[in-house]
């Protein structure tokens, strides 16, 4: 079965909790957010760990499932691939965001009081970054009270997502602004070394920018009503005042070197694949491109009958009809991806290139659609340390052919082990086609949203009842504002 490094316990007061782990950053970092007046360098690394710990998790515990990764093997239950969600399948994603989300809002205020331009831009990155993901799973969210208990706000109000939208945008754009490109951070940064290297700073700039873009796509049903197109068209047409990423060196992720204190969120390799196996829509698009990472993401199958020979890479249907007889032992996912050293993806350059190439479809913005495609296939590709293979696009299975459905396939298989993204683009532009082998639950109906955990419905009662009523409800089906 696959184990969570994390154990959550209910705080009192707030919808928010600690998180107990086995690995974090906190122990070799003064938590100097319990002084009185916290050094705003000291904020930064825990938050960067952690988080990024929570995504890597979050897609292994969640992702895989629901959008046909792996899936819990064998299992005849109602599992999370057969779209089984309750009320606990995103408590600890929800409490451990609001906990470093509090780290983020500590930070902020840190730097405002020291005027310390780059570690305010930083920690709006951070808190866009964040929100957006938990936005992105509930709709409404506490947001503009959130992580005020100081303040005496212990049962924070729900704000609507637009709202949240609308705010994260304009942060992301102040962001921008204020970054000093020639100041180096003055402490530990995990992401792009920029205590240590200006260039870094350049870096966090370029990260902000193509979460604008990510956020700004993800809206895109909703231009009028918000000026979304206008603001993806500002950020292309101006690359030195807005600039995004130019290669896969600039992708925002965590290298974790394997060795203390950067250790894999997973504290035990074999428990990633304990009880699973990799998914058969997975598997079979990757065979399908002839990906030259397939012995990197998986094992082989295997005959039951005796010798038990290799059959190459199969993997098992998610959602398989109850009572369906294998005969063989279908593939798993490879344990070196468990392991350090690996990197944990954050918004990598491939997944721009895929935004762009969208973009430029839709005529949004200028440009070559097939060019961003293929840049970001290749891209997708040399993120992993693979090398790009000779004549990859005459495949007809991965060649540009006119079509979303192309685009939003490979930009799936880029989004690999990067948080909730896989799901959120499904549930946004309805690809991949993810086949139903019979068995899943929700009349088959992928997942809208994830319901709210106890914790908020039962310590901010009040709050929760309003942002159900005018959410029109809380279950998986309802769909939030950006999608409707």
């Amino acid at each position: 079965m696959k184990k969570s490094i994390f154990k959550y316990f209910i705080m009192v007061g707030l919808a928010f909790t600690t998180a107990s782990c086995d690995r974090s950053f906190d122990e070799i970092n003064l938590d100097d957010s319990k002084i009185y007046e916290p050094e705003v360098s000291g904020f930064l690394a825990p938050v960067q760990y952690n988080m990024a710990s929570v995504g890597y998790l979050r897609a292994n515990d969640f992702t895989f499932d629901i959008m046909q990764v792996s899936l819990d093997f064998p299992n005849e239950g109602n599992t999370l691939s057969r779209y089984n969600i309750t009320e606990n399948t995103g408590a600890g994603f929800w409490n451990n965001s609001y906990k470093w989300t509090k780290q983020v809002y500590d930070m902020k205020k840190a730097a405002v009081e020291s005027n310390d331009k780059n570690y305010e831009a930083i920690a709006l990155i951070l808190n866009a970054w964040i929100y957006s993901n938990l936005t992105d799973t509930y709709g409404d969210v506490p947001f503009s009270e959130a992580s005020r208990l100081d303040e005496g706000i212990s049962q924070p109000k729900f704000d609507q997502q637009k709202n949240i939208y609308i705010q994260l945008l304009d942060d992301l754009k102040k962001a921008n602004s204020l970054f000093v490109t020639t100041k180096p951070l003055t402490g530990t940064d995990l992401f792009y070394n920029a205590g240590n290297d200006t260039n870094g700073i350049s870096n966090w700039k370029k990260f902000g920018n193509s979460l604008s873009l990510r956020l700004l796509t993800r809206i895109l049903k909703r231009n009028g009503e918000i000026n979304v197109h206008e603001r993806i068209q500002e950020i292309i047409n101006n690359p030195s005042t807005y600039p995004i990423f130019l290669s896969n060196a600039e992708s925002t992720k965590l290298n974790i070197t394997g060795a203390a204190p950067l250790m894999p969120p997973i504290a035990r390799p074999q428990d990633f694949t304990t009880g699973r196996a990799a998914s058969e829509f997975f598997v079979e698009t990757l065979k399908a491109n002839n990906d030259p990472r397939m012995s990197m993401f998986f094992s082989q199958a295997k005959n039951i009958a005796p010798p038990q020979a290799n059959i190459g890479y199969k993997g098992a249907p998610s959602g398989y009809a109850y009572g369906t007889v294998f005969n063989y032992q279908p593939s798993n996912m490879n344990q070196n991806l468990a392991k350090g050293p690996l990197n944990i993806l954050i918004l990598p350059y491939a997944e721009v290139q895929f935004i762009l190439s969208e973009l430029a479809f839709k005529g949004i913005i200028s440009g070559n659609a097939q060019t961003f495609y293929e840049n970001g296939v290749k891209a997708t590709i040399e993120q992993w340390g693979s090398a790009m293979p000779a004549n990859y696009f005459a495949n007809p299975n991965v060649a540009y052919n006119g079509t979303l459905e192309r685009i939003m396939l490979q930009k799936y298989v880029a989004l690999f082990f990067v948080d909730q993204q896989q799901w959120f683009e499904k549930r946004r532009t309805g690809y991949p086609v993810l086949p139903n082998n019979g068995g899943l639950l929700n009349n088959g109906i992928m997942p809208s949203r994830l319901m709210y955990p106890p914790n908020p419905r039962v310590l901010n009662t009040t709050n929760y009842q309003a942002a159900v009523q005018q959410m029109g409800g809380d279950n998986i089906n309802i769909k939030m504002w950006w999608n409707q």
